[in-house]
């Protein structure tokens, strides 16, 4: 039986036209070489598994090749390239920053430079991790990096360029690595899949790459997991069971319920997703997601923005049809509250279903609106039922229209003008229009309770304990010393002494409004801060000073002091 290889080893990228999703740094390196302008040193940084330790060891082989061609491949024939091959090169060195950081192994690899090498033209350190050494390894590599021997190159692998000391990084060229993307996963999986002769579903690919977060090795590994789950039949089905992941198809049903309004079905599949083991966090920003994409598929310039597959896609493109632009952006805006919310309150599951039931009244709203009023024509009281004869009747003559309620009698009147809406959806921009229709959608479910100081002071004392818990103690201390009192519109006022505690407060403004909101059912609280300047008490040193205020409390003093001839300075 042969020995197994995974996937991310045996599918490594041998040559610069194999690495996948980096073709700006792969061609910026060919043309190097080809011009013959190698740096002395180059720094490559970027999430992990991007490629960064691959394409240095490809830099390493081509550069040491006896006979490159035109395309800048090695020849995989000469002595260099097959001691590579074979790892056995005498030339090619790795290390690893994580466990030889000291500065004992740098003064080692510093001395090793100093040689030239027996076979090829240059020797080749490739230092992965290099942000694990220390600050005076990294002193010690300076000098060596700023001027190494023409035989010598230094190419350094990161995934945290911050940590590394500015004076390395100006002695080396940089290259920063991107994230690898879904397109690009998707089909160098195929073609791993095809290699190994594999079923794969497209839908299957397109999961497993977004679960991979632009990682190209991470792709494949999870690539491998599912093959041994799968047994070498990869479907959609599969890789929601064993990564664990929500299935599409509960989102598209929730959108459904919530476009219908059916309360009851809604809560019942959320109880369902609940019960299969799904945290309801990830729950309500997957929706979020989803309602993302129905968004960008509502236009055809960003449906390229939409990483599925071509079924699925068109599922989208379905339902963005029934989905309006006014339910879509205040859906979103209330899934983001939620996910703000969701770790400070309580009852978790009940803010979940709240947030569903307020976006599932979004378009019921909007119909109870629209369904219970008609037109009456104030010349010949003529009653216009649809929007067609409203729009014909008012195109033929401008005149003053009466709006009247189904409830109401019809002899109240109130003069008002048509105006016609335009149908064609923009997503780059919102009009006043919509503002003015999400700003009373969310006034209908804002609350508004009335509560009282004494409400707020017992809920502050839970505010103080909360914080304290959560750890950040130099907040705690800044909400215990100042004081709250209730202004109108319920408003806040935060009394503190100085400017350190109204900035600790400002910056947990949000944190602090939430948490009362919820505690005191107020969506319209506001906190405003003021700073109170205490003044101290002048205390009384010299017997001058006691006198003075003694002189206060009693101005006889004074003529007694007089007539005994008594000195204050004394």
């Amino acid at each position: 039986m042969s020995e197994y290889i995974v996937s991310a080893r045996k599918y490594r990228p041998a040559t610069f036209d194999s690495v996948v999703g980096q073709s700006a740094i792969t061609s910026t390196l060919k043309n190097a070489i080809k011009l013959n302008q190698l740096a002395q040193s180059f720094l490559f940084c970027g999430p992990r598994g991007v490629g960064k330790t691959s394409c240095a060891r490809i830099l390493a082989k081509t550069i040491n090749c006896d006979s490159i061609n035109d395309n800048i491949v090695p020849c995989n024939n000469c002595v260099s390239c097959n001691s590579f091959n074979e790892k056995s090169s005498f030339n090619i060195h790795e290390l690893d920053a994580a466990s030889n950081n000291s500065v004992d192994d740098i003064r080692n690899l510093v001395d090793q430079v100093r040689f030239s090498p027996q076979i090829g033209k240059y020797n080749i350190y490739i230092i992965d991790e290099v942000h694990m050494l220390s600050t005076s390894a990294f002193n010690a590599f300076l000098k060596t990096l700023e001027e190494p021997p023409k035989h010598a190159k230094f190419i350094l692998a990161t995934t945290e360029k911050h940590k590394i000391i500015p004076t390395i990084l100006s002695r080396c060229q940089i290259f920063d690595f991107k994230r690898v993307s879904v397109n690009d996963i998707v089909s160098h999986l195929d073609f791993v899949a095809k290699s190994e002769s594999i079923e794969a579903e497209k839908e299957a690919l397109y999961l497993i790459a977004q679960k991979a977060d632009g990682a190209m090795r991470d792709s494949l590994s999870i690539f491998d997991r599912m093959i041994s789950f799968s047994d070498k039949k990869l479907t959609y089905k599969s890789v929601i069971e064993l990564l664990n992941i929500l299935d599409y198809d509960y989102y598209f049903k929730i959108t459904d319920c919530l476009l219908s309004n059916d309360i009851r079905n809604l809560l019942n599949i959320y109880d369902e997703i609940l019960k299969n083991g799904f945290d309801g966090h990830n729950f309500i920003n997957g929706l979020a997601e989803h309602l993302r994409d129905i968004l960008v598929s509502k236009d055809e310039e960003t449906v390229p923005l939409l990483s599925k597959g071509v079924g699925l896609k068109d599922k989208y493109l379905l339902q963005s049809q029934r989905c309006e632009l006014n339910f879509l952006l205040t859906a979103l805006n209330l899934c983001n509250d939620c996910d703000f919310q969701y770790k400070t309150t309580n009852n978790q599951r009940l803010l979940v279903e709240l947030t569903l039931m307020r976006i599932a009244s979004i378009g019921h709203m909007s119909e109870k609106k629209n369904s219970k009023t008609f037109v009456v024509v104030k010349d010949n009281a003529k009653t216009l039922d649809s929007t067609e004869e409203i729009e014909e009747y008012h195109n033929k003559k401008e005149q003053n229209l009466v709006l009247e309620s189904v409830k109401d009698t019809p002899n109240i009147e109130l003069d008002v003008a048509i105006k016609k809406k335009s149908t064609l959806i923009s997503i780059n921009g919102l009009s006043n229009e919509f503002s003015k229709e999400k700003q009373e959608s969310d006034n209908l479910i804002l609350r508004n309770y009335d509560f009282s100081e004494k409400e707020l002071l017992e809920y502050w004392e839970e505010l103080f304990s909360f914080v304290k818990e959560k750890g950040k103690s130099n907040l705690a201390i800044a909400l215990q010393v100042c004081k709250p009192k209730v202004l109108e519109d319920n408003l806040i006022e935060l009394s503190m002494s100085n400017a350190v505690q109204e900035e600790m407060i400002l910056d947990e403004k949000n944190m602090i409004l939430e948490y009362l909101k919820n505690k005191l059912k107020n969506d319209k609280i506001g906190i405003i801060t003021k700073i109170v300047k205490i003044e101290k008490e002048s205390i009384a040193y010299t017997s001058k000073d006691k006198f003075k205020i003694m002189l206060e409390e009693n101005p006889q003093l004074e003529v007694l002091r007089l007539k005994l001839g008594l000195d204050t300075d004394y």
